[in-house]
């Protein structure tokens, strides 16, 4: 088995349980390998790190599995889908039946992700050194799970960084390409061929739940509606007149379905750039008693973060324009590169900018299907900043 040295001063974060080496953290491999082979993970001192599968040709060179000189075996790979299966039963409720079932790394899988939609299950592999163990991880969810169909979403670009190919079919069960799902009592249309990442997000459940308490009777806009998680919960909780704005025509179409499916029909819809919406409505001199930001990601990468952070203050000070005193902002950045203490000192500078005074009502993350590993940063991505407007 080739053995992959870390440079000195790398080593730190991986004895504290960080899974990735990237490519300018190795010092030199010995021995021969291909891409998706396990390899041995030492650092500069010849110290055992862990043992994990390489692709040189990403990034992110070895991602480790398992911090033990041991082969990876299936049996290992059932076992970690078992448990992560069973660890969402700490949070399962009988007005919800969608899920992350497995979330890459922070489930010991890496580049793995899985969530049940009702009956269907939706599989992602995006790491070259899973692939092998696909059919296992699938199987094992069939086991746990019993869905009535499993669908391969192996169509993500990132896999093509990873040399391998892109596609999405039908695993396991019946074909089915649409179906219905449950949150929080509400339910939503997903296309388990299409959309986003698997299709849907899942990671809002407890931000959408919580949005009902602060709008009953009260004018609602949702920026970045996508399927209406928000707008669709502000119903529940019983908003007097609700908003929701997309630029983009699928995700006004959805927003519109899936309010027809819960028997809604008072819901504005507007197709156009948030931005634009914002700015258009300060003009004509709009006020909303709460409004939710939940824009996609301004910034993937490091690089890009001081424009990520115009886009942030721009879209907070837009919206606080149109909050009356008393309002509720409810804000959030999906973005890893995002730094919560930056996003959080981005929002409350545009309120400052306003000259005006904010309650921190919470700072808030995913939801618990989305678990955080220790040692990973990573793995906790989202800020959700609620703010009160005391002037």
């Amino acid at each position: 088995m080739a053995v992959v040295h870390v440079i000195n001063g790398r080593q730190k974060k991986l004895f504290g349980g960080h899974p990735w080496v990237y490519r300018n953290e190795i010092e030199r491999i010995e021995g021969d390998f291909a891409a998706g082979d396990d390899v041995d993970v030492v650092d500069f001192r010849g110290r055992y790190i862990g043992r994990g599968f390489i692709n040189p040709g990403s990034v992110i060179t070895v991602r480790i599995l398992t911090n033990k000189k041991e082969d990876i075996t299936g049996e290992q790979i059932r076992e970690r889908v078992r448990n992560a299966v069973r660890y969402r039963a700490y949070f399962r409720r009988d007005d919800t039946d969608c899920e992350r079932l497995v979330f890459a790394e922070a489930d010991l899988l890496p580049g793995v992700i899985a969530e049940r939609f009702g009956d269907a299950v939706v599989l992602q592999t995006l790491a070259l050194g899973m692939q092998k163990h696909e059919e296992i991880i699938a199987d094992s969810l069939i086991e746990e799970v019993d869905p009535k169909t499993l669908v391969l979403r192996n169509d993500e670009p990132i896999r093509s960084k990873e040399g391998m190919k892109l596609f999405a079919e039908k695993y396991y069960g019946e074909d089915i390409r649409k179906t219905i799902f449950k949150e929080n009592g509400i339910k939503f249309e997903i296309d388990l061929y299409g959309g986003q990442k698997t299709g849907g997000f899942l990671d809002q459940k407890a931000n959408h739940r919580r949005l009902r308490s602060f709008v009953k009777g009260k004018r609602v806009l949702d920026c970045f509606a996508y399927s209406g998680g928000f707008a669709l919960n502000a119903v529940a909780g019983g908003a007097s007149s609700i908003t929701a704005v997309d630029i983009s025509e699928e995700a006004i179409d959805l927003v519109s379905r899936n309010a027809g499916l819960n028997g809604i029909y008072g819901l504005d819809i507007v197709k156009a750039n948030a931005f634009d919406f914002l700015r258009e409505s300060a003009v004509k001199k709009e006020r909303y008693d709460v409004i939710v930001l939940d824009p996609p990601a301004f910034t993937k990468s490091k690089s890009a973060l001081s424009g990520a952070v115009r886009g942030y203050k721009e879209i907070n000070l837009s919206a606080m324009r149109l909050l009356r005193q008393g309002g509720i902002l409810a804000t959030h950045s999906c973005s890893y590169h995002m730094p919560e203490d930056l996003f959080v000192n981005t929002v409350l500078s545009a309120a400052t900018d306003l000259r005006r005074k904010v309650r921190i009502i919470g700072l808030y993350g995913q939801d618990n299907d989305h678990p955080v590993l220790a040692g990973y940063p990573e793995s906790k991505y989202l800020k959700s900043l609620w703010l009160e407007m005391l002037n």
